[in-house]
């Protein structure tokens, strides 16, 4: 299930990015970035209450909270830095450098997580790498 979900999550992002592009245009990056923020905030908690978890949110551990919370921190500045990048540059050339979160994902997965680091994923991070530098040029 989990990569239906991700398959999704990959088309949405897509979706995403070419309306954004189309959104943005005359319209202040940080400006449109709140917008969507706002629309993000109102479905996410319109989830929340379809499916009745609202009650949980009583259960959250303070490291969950914090983590969380710097999750939040980190989406908003990745929000904000992709928007003027949009902005101000092809979509075409754009998102494959922000695909450069694949590979950071992983090296920080290793470093932070102790996840395992094998040849399969340093050879995949290399060929996204490669990928992205090969799109951008």
């Amino acid at each position: 299930m989990w990569f239906l979900f991700a398959i999704l999550s990959a088309l949405f992002a897509a979706l995403t990015s070419i309306l954004a592009k189309v959104g943005i245009e005359d319209v202040n990056s940080n400006l449109a970035t709140a917008i969507r923020t706002v629309v993000v905030v109102v479905m996410s908690w319109g989830m929340v209450f379809l499916t009745k978890t609202q009650g949980g949110i009583t259960e959250i551990s303070k490291k969950s909270w914090v983590f969380l919370i710097l999750s939040g921190l980190a989406t908003g500045a990745s929000w904000l830095c992709y928007y003027r990048a949009l902005q101000t540059g092809k979509a075409s050339q754009v998102v494959p450098v922000d695909k450069l979160s694949v590979v950071f994902t992983i090296l920080l997965a290793f470093l932070f997580l102790h996840e395992e680091f094998t040849v399969k994923s340093l050879v995949g991070c290399v060929l996204i790498g490669a990928g992205t530098l090969f799109m951008v040029l």
